[in-house]
């Protein structure tokens, strides 16, 4: 790719294999991104790539006759990875669907069309560096989707509207979400005990048998 070429004659840290290029995506003319990690812990990939004063990257940029790029650090923790990917957009929380590599990304409001970009630019772009489907959706949005299941995590008793929202921070949005886990790993989320995580996951489990039971009666 042209813009990896370009990197690797700007940056020597790139050329000398002490930063490697780990995944590149572009719009010509547009914009492009660039994912980046240093195999030396005590170096910043994105600092040594934007240079003194940023001029290394504007040297990158004249070339391309100011097309816009983000260099984004590469990390295995795919939530923070796609989060920095939306960049100049900050994100708020994430909620990732492994089994199908999808992210629903929540923004401020204010952020949302920065995070989608002109056309979808650069959440395209975002998907493209990073592999992962990302829907991205406004607080307001998120919100009016996610009253309903808020609403239905505090039927639990101890569950009020703070701690279903602590819940939603760490992917767990639902009765049955909530069901399927295992004490140890609820207990780990701050503020809840390990006798409280079997209470509040007994409970998911009869209020999800009686769903099922009225569903079934239906």
């Amino acid at each position: 790719a042209f813009l990896k070429a370009l990197f690797e004659v700007e940056v020597p840290e790139i050329s000398e294999g002490l930063i490697d290029i780990v995944s590149v995506a572009r719009e010509p003319g547009k914009r492009g991104k660039i994912a980046v990690k240093a195999k030396d812990k005590d170096i910043d990939p994105v600092g040594a790539c934007v240079g003194m004063r940023g001029t290394r990257v504007q040297s990158v940029v004249q070339e391309l006759r100011g097309e816009k790029i983000d260099i984004i650090p590469y990390t295995e923790d795919a939530a923070k990875f796609v989060s920095s990917a939306l960049s100049p957009a900050k994100v708020n929380r994430v909620f990732v669907d492994e089994e199908n590599r999808a992210m629903t990304v929540i923004v401020p409001d204010d952020q949302l069309s920065l995070a989608i970009g002109k056309n979808g630019q650069n959440v395209r772009l975002a998907v493209k560096l990073t592999g992962w489907k990302i829907d991205v959706k406004s607080e307001t949005m998120a919100a009016e989707k996610d009253d309903d299941e808020h609403k239905a995590l505090t039927k639990i008793p101890g569950i009020g509207p703070a701690m279903a929202e602590k819940l939603f921070a760490q992917g767990i949005k639902s009765i049955a979400m909530l069901a399927a886990m295992e004490p140890e790993a609820l207990s780990e989320i701050p503020g809840v005990g390990e006798k409280t995580s079997t209470e509040w996951i007994e409970e998911a489990i009869r209020l999800l048998d009686e769903e099922t039971s009225d569903s079934k009666k239906v």
